[in-house]
């Protein structure tokens, strides 16, 4: 097993038609606005960006993303990620029972020295650190799109 690769799937139940909800997660820049562990997400020009997030571990990770797929047809956002994260991560969205239903897909390997070398004893903490961070960005988009 490679201690230091993660798959992640988090499913979250927002209100607001699918069409809003995409029309808000495909503006990475205002992340920050509603997801309190995204720090930073600035465009690095064409379809690249830079984002740094923390969640209740102190430490930051930094990332460069490339868009990989934008279809707002199909509801699906996916990027590639380097950087302190290796990988990709993916938003699909569509009908759900408040109005919208959002799969957050991910695998990555840590790339981050540290990390790596707390990988087998740090694991339970930084799935609960991953948890806790989605767990506050869906209710932050929750409250977000409640609010438009």
């Amino acid at each position: 097993m490679n201690w230091c690769h993660y798959r992640f799937r988090s499913l979250w139940d927002l209100p607001g038609t699918p069409a809003e909800v995409y029309a808000v997660l495909e503006r990475v820049e205002d992340y920050p606005l509603w997801w309190p562990q995204v720090r930073e997400a600035t465009p690095a020009g064409g379809r690249s960006g830079i984002a740094r997030f923390r969640s209740f571990l102190p430490y930051d990770l930094n990332v460069t993303a490339h868009e990989r797929r934008r279809d707002p047809g199909a509801g699906v956002l996916e990027i590639a990620m380097t950087g302190d994260l290796d990988g990709w991560a993916r938003w699909t969205v569509g009908p759900g029972p408040r109005g919208t239903l959002a799969c957050y897909d991910q695998e990555v390997e840590v790339r981050r020295p540290l990390l790596r070398r707390l990988a087998v004893p740090g694991r339970p903490v930084f799935l609960l650190n991953h948890a806790l961070m989605m767990r506050a960005g869906r209710r932050g988009l929750t409250a977000y799109l409640e609010a438009v």
